[in-house]
């Protein structure tokens, strides 16, 4: 098994270098199902922006030596407004409360080393220090029947909710991007997980 030599948070200017890295792994990375992601640099570097527009982002890097081989990122989930408010209206709650856990991707040579549970403690971190009370993410939705689903999947759900995490009803953010064997991007259910800090 290849070994995880560091995990760190990266903020401030030490986040702008790593976010080319942090593209080619959500390349690789989110190739696999559930997410059956074509990405490419260009769309990459253009949802990465709001990351380097951000004084309040983190990316959590994974690191083997010197070489990026995971990371997580983070930001104000009011940063992410225009995609996400949607989902949220009618629930009470302020987006101004919550910070959004963004992707976690790990090259699977890295896994298993408790690195998913070091993204969510740092980002964790990071919101509990700017006063954020809630934490959320959002998970791919795809049919239990779909054709390229894996027999050995196993979805995420029990570590999140071991972590306290858990869906909030009704939260369902529409996002697009192309998927494997598609010819331009397609609208994918996003269902929101939430716990409070």
């Amino acid at each position: 098994m290849a070994k995880v030599t560091v995990v760190r948070p990266l903020t401030g200017e030490a986040l702008e270098p790593a976010l080319d890295d942090v593209a080619r792994l959500r390349i690789k990375v989110f190739h696999d199902w559930p997410y059956l992601y074509d990405g490419d640099l260009e769309y990459e570097r253009k949802y990465l922006q709001s990351y380097r527009d951000s004084d309040k982002a983190i990316v959590v890097g994974a690191f083997d030596k010197d070489s990026l081989i995971g990371a997580s990122t983070g930001a104000p989930l009011i940063d992410h407004a225009e995609d996400f408010a949607a989902a949220f209206e009618g629930r009470g709650l302020d987006l101004n409360d919550i910070f959004y856990c963004a992707e976690s991707v790990l090259l699977p040579e890295y896994r298993g080393q408790g690195v998913g549970h070091r993204f969510f403690d740092e980002r964790e971190a990071h919101a509990r220090t700017l006063g954020f009370t809630k934490c959320a993410f959002c998970g791919v939705q795809r049919p239990a029947d779909h054709p390229m689903r894996p027999n050995n999947y196993r979805p995420l759900d029990s570590f999140w909710r071991a972590r306290g995490y858990a869906p909030l009803p009704g939260a369902i953010a529409q996002f697009s991007w192309k998927d494997i064997g598609e010819e331009g991007e397609t609208l994918k259910p996003l269902q929101f997980w939430i716990r409070d800090l």
